[in-house]
Protein backbone atom coordinates (compact mmCIF):
# COMPACT_ATOMS: atom_id res chain seq x y z
CA UNK A 1 0.00 0.00 0.00
CA UNK A 2 1.40 3.39 -0.94
CA UNK A 3 0.47 7.00 -1.57
CA UNK A 4 0.73 7.78 -5.29
CA UNK A 5 3.85 9.56 -6.47
CA UNK A 6 3.61 13.25 -7.22
CA UNK A 7 4.21 14.27 -10.82
CA UNK A 8 7.64 15.63 -9.92
CA UNK A 9 8.67 12.43 -8.12
CA UNK A 10 7.49 10.28 -11.03
CA UNK A 11 9.50 12.29 -13.54
CA UNK A 12 12.57 12.18 -11.30
CA UNK A 13 12.26 8.41 -10.80
CA UNK A 14 11.94 7.76 -14.54
CA UNK A 15 14.92 9.92 -15.43
CA UNK A 16 17.05 8.38 -12.68
CA UNK A 17 16.29 4.95 -14.14
CA UNK A 18 17.57 6.09 -17.54
CA UNK A 19 14.24 6.61 -19.32
CA UNK A 20 13.80 9.11 -22.13
CA UNK A 21 10.82 11.13 -20.84
CA UNK A 22 8.43 13.36 -22.78
CA UNK A 23 5.98 15.34 -20.70
CA UNK A 24 2.86 15.81 -22.82
CA UNK A 25 1.43 19.29 -22.26
CA UNK A 26 -1.16 19.27 -19.47
CA UNK A 27 -0.43 15.73 -18.27
CA UNK A 28 0.06 16.79 -14.65
CA UNK A 29 -3.63 17.69 -14.31
CA UNK A 30 -5.00 15.09 -16.74
CA UNK A 31 -6.80 12.39 -14.72
CA UNK A 32 -10.11 10.74 -13.86
CA UNK A 33 -9.96 11.52 -10.15
CA UNK A 34 -13.47 13.04 -10.30
CA UNK A 35 -14.84 9.58 -11.18
CA UNK A 36 -13.32 7.61 -8.33
CA UNK A 37 -10.39 7.24 -5.95
CA UNK A 38 -6.71 7.32 -6.93
CA UNK A 39 -4.78 5.27 -4.41
CA UNK A 40 -3.61 3.67 -2.34
CA UNK A 41 -1.51 2.18 -5.16
CA UNK A 42 -0.09 -1.31 -5.21
CA UNK A 43 1.59 -1.94 -8.55
CA UNK A 44 2.21 -1.29 -12.24
CA UNK A 45 0.12 -2.75 -15.07
CA UNK A 46 1.44 -3.35 -18.62
CA UNK A 47 -0.78 -2.99 -21.71
CA UNK A 48 -0.49 -2.87 -25.47
CA UNK A 49 -2.28 -0.16 -27.45
CA UNK A 50 -3.81 -2.17 -30.34
CA UNK A 51 -2.80 0.55 -32.80
CA UNK A 52 -1.13 0.42 -36.17
CA UNK A 53 0.91 2.78 -38.34
CA UNK A 54 -0.55 6.25 -38.83
CA UNK A 55 -2.18 6.44 -35.40
CA UNK A 56 -1.25 9.34 -33.13
CA UNK A 57 -0.97 6.88 -30.32
CA UNK A 58 0.21 9.35 -27.68
CA UNK A 59 -2.74 11.65 -28.40
CA UNK A 60 -5.08 8.66 -28.16
CA UNK A 61 -3.74 7.64 -24.75
CA UNK A 62 -3.91 11.24 -23.52
CA UNK A 63 -7.43 12.07 -24.76
CA UNK A 64 -9.06 8.65 -25.10
CA UNK A 65 -12.01 8.26 -27.48
CA UNK A 66 -15.79 8.59 -27.50
CA UNK A 67 -16.37 5.29 -25.74
CA UNK A 68 -13.55 5.65 -23.21
CA UNK A 69 -12.35 9.13 -22.18
CA UNK A 70 -8.69 9.67 -21.35
CA UNK A 71 -6.24 9.47 -19.95
CA UNK A 72 -5.98 5.79 -20.82
CA UNK A 73 -2.76 5.28 -18.84
CA UNK A 74 -0.08 6.99 -16.79
CA UNK A 75 2.06 6.99 -19.91
CA UNK A 76 2.50 5.70 -23.43
CA UNK A 77 5.77 3.98 -24.33
CA UNK A 78 6.33 4.26 -28.08
CA UNK A 79 8.37 2.09 -30.44
CA UNK A 80 11.36 4.42 -30.14
CA UNK A 81 11.58 3.84 -26.38
CA UNK A 82 10.27 7.24 -25.27
CA UNK A 83 8.05 7.34 -22.17
CA UNK A 84 5.33 9.90 -22.94
CA UNK A 85 3.63 10.95 -19.69
CA UNK A 86 -0.10 11.33 -20.38
CA UNK A 87 -1.84 11.24 -17.00
CA UNK A 88 -1.22 12.01 -13.36
CA UNK A 89 -3.74 10.15 -11.24
CA UNK A 90 -6.60 7.83 -11.99
CA UNK A 91 -6.70 6.62 -15.60
CA UNK A 92 -9.04 4.42 -17.63
CA UNK A 93 -6.64 1.52 -18.14
CA UNK A 94 -7.13 -1.39 -15.74
CA UNK A 95 -10.87 -1.63 -15.15
CA UNK A 96 -12.31 -4.28 -12.90
CA UNK A 97 -10.21 -7.27 -11.90
CA UNK A 98 -9.65 -10.07 -9.45
CA UNK A 99 -9.23 -9.40 -5.73
CA UNK A 100 -7.13 -12.54 -5.32
CA UNK A 101 -4.68 -11.16 -7.90
CA UNK A 102 -4.57 -7.82 -6.08
CA UNK A 103 -3.81 -9.54 -2.77
CA UNK A 104 -1.04 -11.59 -4.42
CA UNK A 105 0.46 -8.38 -5.84
CA UNK A 106 0.22 -6.58 -2.50
CA UNK A 107 1.97 -9.45 -0.74
CA UNK A 108 4.24 -10.26 -3.71
CA UNK A 109 3.38 -13.77 -2.63
CA UNK A 110 3.02 -15.66 -5.91
CA UNK A 111 5.40 -17.77 -7.99
CA UNK A 112 6.08 -17.07 -11.66
CA UNK A 113 2.51 -15.92 -12.23
CA UNK A 114 -0.24 -14.50 -10.01
CA UNK A 115 -3.31 -16.67 -9.41
CA UNK A 116 -5.68 -17.12 -12.32
CA UNK A 117 -8.12 -14.25 -12.68
CA UNK A 118 -11.87 -14.89 -12.70
CA UNK A 119 -13.23 -11.34 -12.73
CA UNK A 120 -13.76 -8.64 -15.32
CA UNK A 121 -15.18 -5.16 -15.67
CA UNK A 122 -18.77 -5.01 -14.44
CA UNK A 123 -18.84 -8.32 -12.60
CA UNK A 124 -20.12 -8.28 -9.02
CA UNK A 125 -16.81 -9.29 -7.44
CA UNK A 126 -14.55 -7.05 -9.52
CA UNK A 127 -12.02 -4.78 -7.82
CA UNK A 128 -11.37 -1.28 -9.18
CA UNK A 129 -7.92 -1.53 -10.78
CA UNK A 130 -7.91 2.08 -11.95
CA UNK A 131 -7.52 3.15 -8.33
CA UNK A 132 -4.77 0.67 -7.53
CA UNK A 133 -2.35 0.51 -10.50
CA UNK A 134 -0.16 2.78 -12.54
CA UNK A 135 -0.53 1.89 -16.22
CA UNK A 136 1.88 1.82 -19.15
CA UNK A 137 0.22 1.63 -22.56
CA UNK A 138 2.92 0.30 -24.90
CA UNK A 139 2.64 0.92 -28.64
CA UNK A 140 1.89 -2.34 -30.47
CA UNK A 141 -0.74 -3.66 -32.86
CA UNK A 142 -1.39 -6.38 -30.34
CA UNK A 143 -2.05 -9.12 -32.87
CA UNK A 144 0.89 -11.23 -31.71
CA UNK A 145 2.94 -10.59 -34.87
CA UNK A 146 4.06 -7.00 -34.22
CA UNK A 147 7.64 -7.13 -32.85
CA UNK A 148 8.77 -5.28 -29.74
CA UNK A 149 11.91 -3.28 -30.59
CA UNK A 150 14.65 -3.77 -28.03
CA UNK A 151 14.74 -0.06 -27.24
CA UNK A 152 10.99 -0.08 -26.51
CA UNK A 153 11.05 -3.24 -24.39
CA UNK A 154 13.99 -1.94 -22.36
CA UNK A 155 12.12 1.34 -21.77
CA UNK A 156 9.13 -0.62 -20.51
CA UNK A 157 11.34 -2.48 -18.03
CA UNK A 158 13.06 0.70 -16.88
CA UNK A 159 9.82 2.67 -16.49
CA UNK A 160 8.31 -0.14 -14.45
CA UNK A 161 11.43 -0.51 -12.31
CA UNK A 162 11.42 3.26 -11.73
CA UNK A 163 7.96 3.18 -10.17
CA UNK A 164 8.69 0.03 -8.17
CA UNK A 165 11.97 1.46 -6.86
CA UNK A 166 10.32 4.75 -5.88
CA UNK A 167 7.76 2.86 -3.78
CA UNK A 168 10.12 0.22 -2.42
CA UNK A 169 8.25 -2.53 -4.27
CA UNK A 170 9.72 -5.68 -5.77
CA UNK A 171 9.29 -7.01 -9.30
CA UNK A 172 6.12 -8.93 -8.42
CA UNK A 173 4.27 -5.65 -8.07
CA UNK A 174 4.14 -5.75 -11.89
CA UNK A 175 1.39 -7.53 -13.81
CA UNK A 176 -0.01 -7.64 -17.31
CA UNK A 177 -3.60 -6.65 -18.04
CA UNK A 178 -4.34 -10.25 -19.01
CA UNK A 179 -3.36 -11.30 -15.46
CA UNK A 180 -5.84 -8.86 -13.94
CA UNK A 181 -9.03 -9.30 -15.96
CA UNK A 182 -10.18 -12.55 -17.55
CA UNK A 183 -11.28 -10.99 -20.85
CA UNK A 184 -8.10 -9.06 -21.63
CA UNK A 185 -5.29 -10.50 -23.85
CA UNK A 186 -2.64 -7.82 -23.38
CA UNK A 187 0.24 -7.66 -23.60
CA UNK A 188 0.99 -10.10 -26.41
CA UNK A 189 4.41 -10.93 -27.79
CA UNK A 190 6.38 -11.52 -24.59
CA UNK A 191 5.92 -13.44 -21.35
CA UNK A 192 5.13 -11.52 -18.16
CA UNK A 193 7.25 -13.88 -16.03
CA UNK A 194 10.27 -13.03 -18.18
CA UNK A 195 9.39 -9.34 -18.05
CA UNK A 196 9.29 -9.50 -14.25
CA UNK A 197 12.69 -11.18 -14.21
CA UNK A 198 14.07 -8.24 -16.20
CA UNK A 199 12.47 -5.80 -13.75
CA UNK A 200 14.08 -7.77 -10.91
CA UNK A 201 17.48 -7.51 -12.63
CA UNK A 202 17.01 -3.74 -12.98
CA UNK A 203 16.02 -3.38 -9.33
CA UNK A 204 19.05 -5.39 -8.24
CA UNK A 205 21.30 -2.66 -9.64
CA UNK A 206 21.52 1.03 -8.74
CA UNK A 207 19.05 3.19 -10.64
CA UNK A 208 20.13 3.80 -14.22
CA UNK A 209 22.62 0.93 -14.40
CA UNK A 210 20.49 -1.75 -16.10
CA UNK A 211 21.05 -1.84 -19.86
CA UNK A 212 18.99 -4.82 -20.88
CA UNK A 213 20.10 -7.98 -22.58
CA UNK A 214 23.21 -7.51 -24.67
CA UNK A 215 22.10 -8.03 -28.29
CA UNK A 216 23.89 -10.39 -30.61
CA UNK A 217 26.84 -8.62 -32.26
CA UNK A 218 27.13 -8.19 -36.00
CA UNK A 219 30.10 -9.57 -37.89
CA UNK A 220 32.42 -7.52 -40.09
CA UNK A 221 35.26 -9.17 -42.06
CA UNK A 222 37.12 -7.03 -44.58
CA UNK A 223 40.46 -7.02 -46.39
CA UNK A 224 42.30 -5.97 -49.52
CA UNK A 225 42.09 -7.65 -52.92
CA UNK A 226 45.65 -6.87 -54.04
CA UNK A 227 48.84 -5.56 -52.39
CA UNK A 228 49.46 -1.83 -52.67
CA UNK A 229 52.36 0.59 -52.19
CA UNK A 230 52.48 2.79 -49.10
CA UNK A 231 54.55 5.93 -49.66
CA UNK A 232 56.52 7.38 -46.74
CA UNK A 233 55.65 10.44 -44.71
CA UNK A 234 51.86 10.75 -44.79
CA UNK A 235 48.92 9.09 -43.04
CA UNK A 236 46.91 6.97 -45.47
CA UNK A 237 43.57 5.21 -44.89
CA UNK A 238 43.31 1.52 -45.74
CA UNK A 239 40.74 1.00 -48.49
CA UNK A 240 39.02 -2.32 -47.88
CA UNK A 241 38.50 -3.78 -51.34
CA UNK A 242 37.55 -7.29 -50.14
CA UNK A 243 34.30 -7.72 -48.23
CA UNK A 244 33.74 -11.23 -46.88
CA UNK A 245 31.12 -10.18 -44.33
CA UNK A 246 29.48 -6.83 -43.61
CA UNK A 247 26.40 -7.56 -41.53
CA UNK A 248 26.10 -3.93 -40.43
CA UNK A 249 26.19 -2.57 -43.97
CA UNK A 250 28.51 0.20 -42.78
CA UNK A 251 31.29 -0.49 -45.27
CA UNK A 252 30.78 1.05 -48.69
CA UNK A 253 32.22 -0.97 -51.57
CA UNK A 254 35.95 -0.27 -51.72
CA UNK A 255 35.69 2.29 -48.92
CA UNK A 256 37.80 2.90 -45.84
CA UNK A 257 35.01 2.94 -43.21
CA UNK A 258 34.47 -0.30 -41.29
CA UNK A 259 32.12 0.93 -38.52
CA UNK A 260 29.58 3.70 -38.03
CA UNK A 261 28.21 4.98 -34.75
CA UNK A 262 26.48 4.82 -32.46
CA UNK A 263 28.15 1.48 -31.85
CA UNK A 264 30.84 -0.34 -29.92
CA UNK A 265 33.13 -2.92 -31.42
CA UNK A 266 35.92 -5.33 -30.61
CA UNK A 267 38.23 -7.18 -32.93
CA UNK A 268 41.55 -6.91 -34.70
CA UNK A 269 43.27 -6.18 -37.96
CA UNK A 270 46.12 -8.36 -39.19
CA UNK A 271 48.69 -6.81 -41.51
CA UNK A 272 51.63 -8.00 -43.56
CA UNK A 273 54.13 -5.34 -44.66
CA UNK A 274 56.78 -6.26 -47.24
CA UNK A 275 59.97 -4.30 -47.77
CA UNK A 276 60.05 -2.64 -44.37
CA UNK A 277 63.73 -2.42 -43.33
CA UNK A 278 64.81 -3.98 -40.04
CA UNK A 279 64.04 -1.51 -37.26
CA UNK A 280 61.99 0.82 -39.45
CA UNK A 281 58.43 1.61 -38.38
CA UNK A 282 54.95 1.68 -39.88
CA UNK A 283 52.44 3.26 -37.49
CA UNK A 284 48.80 2.13 -37.30
CA UNK A 285 45.94 4.04 -35.70
CA UNK A 286 42.15 4.24 -35.75
CA UNK A 287 40.78 7.62 -36.83
CA UNK A 288 37.24 9.00 -36.49
CA UNK A 289 35.52 10.91 -39.27
CA UNK A 290 32.27 12.81 -39.58
CA UNK A 291 31.36 12.52 -43.19
CA UNK A 292 34.68 13.21 -44.95
CA UNK A 293 36.00 15.40 -42.14
CA UNK A 294 38.74 14.00 -39.92
CA UNK A 295 37.66 14.49 -36.30
CA UNK A 296 39.78 12.43 -33.90
CA UNK A 297 42.70 10.00 -33.66
CA UNK A 298 43.22 7.07 -31.32
CA UNK A 299 46.50 5.73 -29.89
CA UNK A 300 49.23 4.59 -32.24
CA UNK A 301 50.40 1.00 -32.62
CA UNK A 302 53.88 0.58 -34.12
CA UNK A 303 54.89 -2.19 -36.51
CA UNK A 304 58.68 -2.62 -36.45
CA UNK A 305 60.38 -4.07 -39.49
CA UNK A 306 61.99 -7.49 -39.25
CA UNK A 307 63.32 -7.68 -42.80
CA UNK A 308 61.47 -9.46 -45.59
CA UNK A 309 57.84 -9.85 -44.52
CA UNK A 310 56.75 -8.11 -41.30
CA UNK A 311 53.54 -9.25 -39.58
CA UNK A 312 51.40 -7.63 -36.88
CA UNK A 313 47.94 -8.04 -35.31
CA UNK A 314 46.51 -4.75 -34.00
CA UNK A 315 43.57 -4.77 -31.52
CA UNK A 316 40.48 -2.76 -32.42
CA UNK A 317 38.21 -1.92 -29.47
CA UNK A 318 36.27 1.33 -29.13
CA UNK A 319 32.90 2.99 -28.60
CA UNK A 320 31.84 5.20 -31.51
CA UNK A 321 29.42 8.11 -31.11
CA UNK A 322 26.45 8.82 -33.36
CA UNK A 323 27.42 10.47 -36.65
CA UNK A 324 31.03 9.24 -36.48
CA UNK A 325 32.69 6.60 -38.62
CA UNK A 326 35.96 4.73 -38.06
CA UNK A 327 38.86 4.10 -40.42
CA UNK A 328 42.34 2.59 -40.04
CA UNK A 329 45.25 4.73 -41.16
CA UNK A 330 48.91 3.83 -41.75
CA UNK A 331 52.04 6.01 -41.64
CA UNK A 332 55.20 4.70 -43.28
CA UNK A 333 58.11 6.24 -41.34
CA UNK A 334 60.83 4.55 -43.39
CA UNK A 335 62.68 6.38 -46.16
CA UNK A 336 61.23 4.35 -49.04
CA UNK A 337 57.83 2.99 -50.08
CA UNK A 338 56.76 -0.36 -48.61
CA UNK A 339 54.15 -2.85 -49.77
CA UNK A 340 50.99 -3.54 -47.77
CA UNK A 341 50.75 -7.16 -48.82
CA UNK A 342 47.80 -8.33 -46.75
CA UNK A 343 45.07 -6.83 -44.54
CA UNK A 344 42.43 -8.87 -42.72
CA UNK A 345 40.01 -7.06 -40.41
CA UNK A 346 37.68 -9.05 -38.17
CA UNK A 347 35.31 -7.18 -35.85
CA UNK A 348 32.22 -7.94 -33.73
CA UNK A 349 30.05 -4.82 -33.59
CA UNK A 350 27.13 -3.92 -31.33
CA UNK A 351 24.83 -1.18 -32.61
CA UNK A 352 23.66 1.24 -29.92
CA UNK A 353 20.76 3.63 -29.70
Amino acid sequence: MATPLTAARLVAALKAEGCAVHEVGGWRTNNRNHKGPWGPVHGVMIHHTVTGPGTDVVDLIYHGHSALPGPLATGCITKDGVVHLTGNGRANHAGGGDGDVLNAVIGESYGNYPPATHEHQGSAGAVDGNARFYGWECENKGDGTDPWPRVQYDAMVKATAAVCRAHGWGHKSTIGHLEWSDWKPDPRGFDMAGFRRDVADALALPAGRWRGEDPMPQYVNLGITQPYRLAPGAWDSIEFTSEWADETGDHASGGSVFARGPARFSGSVGLRIDGLPVGAVVQVRMSEYQGDQHRADHPIHEIIGTGGGTFAVVPLTKRLASGRSMRIRLLNQSADPVTVASVVLTVLLWKET
